[in-house]
């Protein structure tokens, strides 16, 4: 059953959707990526990639600090070790295990799901972060995003004389290579950063020159956030972050070009008809929590728009979708193979 916004409750706010889906975009991620589509004999088929790891740059970079950068809550920072590393996403995770700085990270938050990190200790209660967990582990650098919290565990670490560098969250495709600069900078790691951005950059313009152009119209998508475990179902819009990726993939975002204002909204049957997309984007754990593409089309709405109808349902791990770092060429790829019609 579908929870709807009732009058006065707070639940469906725009600062608290946004504040949600950064809190359970990557809980408990799979181990791929996990296509879901039409077969010849009408039913889904199930493709996955290879396993959930980071790819190091070929050279281990030695940090050259101290480093002062800019905080994104406007704060100077000035790093003088990157010997003990706290990054505090998923996201940001990544991209210092790509950096080659790996082996300086000495914990982890809950959404850093990939193999090089699934060892290291949680620092994070639910989503939350433990200051006391952070700061038993001796930092000598913490990174964090505008989303993560609670501001007195951020005001904890800070106080303790921890370097806390914050980052605001990546929402589109363009935020990518200046996230991956901002992250070798606190590192002392420059030098490196450019060479992931060129790589991620060349992946990226390889991945989308596989995009069909053959004149025809764009495949509409919707990304849903689904939740089913917590009631939760959203449809993103505008700033959702699946947008860019979708737009980058030869798609045309179909919250967005149904007249969305904002990244998310409670998803209804009538906002689903207004968007008739022709592909559902899921994430493989929301897929999941539903009871797979047979669950997913008892949602009230969704087995009658286009992408019901012909099951063309896809799907991307939590672990990658919107985490906009090194990996995004992958993501890339497997959405252009998937919302496009085969031999398009």
């Amino acid at each position: 059953m579908l929870q709807r916004q009732s009058a006065g409750s707070p639940i469906y706010t725009p600062r608290r959707i946004g504040t949600l889906v950064a809190l359970l975009t990557f809980l408990a991620a799979l181990t791929g990526l996990t296509a879901c589509s039409k077969s010849e004999s009408g039913s889904p088929s199930t493709s996955t990639a290879a396993a959930d790891r980071v790819e190091p740059l070929a050279s281990t970079p030695r940090p050259q600090l101290p480093a002062t950068v800019k905080s994104a809550d406007g704060r100077d920072v000035t790093v003088r070790s990157a010997d003990r590393i706290v990054p505090l996403t998923g996201a940001l995770s990544e991209i210092v295990f790509t950096l080659g700085l790996g082996d300086h990270v000495v914990a982890r938050d809950i959404t850093a799901t990939f193999d090089q990190a699934r060892k290291l200790p949680v620092v994070t209660r639910a989503h939350d972060v433990s200051a006391e967990g952070v700061l038993s582990l001796k930092p000598t650098l913490v990174l964090a995003e505008t989303t993560t919290g609670p501001a007195t565990a951020i005001d904890q670490i800070r106080a303790a004389g921890v370097p806390l560098v914050v980052l605001d969250p990546a929402k589109r495709l363009d935020d990518v290579g200046p996230r991956i600069d901002k992250v070798a900078s606190a590192l002392g790691v420059r030098p490196a950063g450019d060479e992931l951005r060129h790589r991620t950059d060349q992946r990226v313009d390889a991945a989308r020159k596989n995009i069909p152009h053959d004149g025809g119209k764009k495949p509409r998508v919707a990304f849903l956030y689904l939740r089913g475990s917590a009631s939760v179902y959203l449809l993103g819009g505008p700033g959702s972050g699946a947008d860019s990726l979708i737009e980058a993939a030869g798609g045309a975002d179909a919250g967005k070009e149904s007249g969305l204002k904002r990244d998310f909204t409670p998803l209804t049957s009538e906002a689903l008809a207004k968007a008739a997309p022709d592909v559902v984007l899921v994430m493989s754990k929301g897929l999941d929590s539903v009871g797979g593409v047979d669950g997913l089309l008892k949602i009230p709405g969704v087995a009658q728009t286009p992408a019901g109808m012909d099951r063309r349902v896809a799907s991307v791990d939590d672990g990658v979708l919107l985490n906009f770092g090194p990996r995004t060429d992958t993501v890339l790829a497997s959405l252009i193979e998937q919302i496009h019609p085969k031999g398009a």
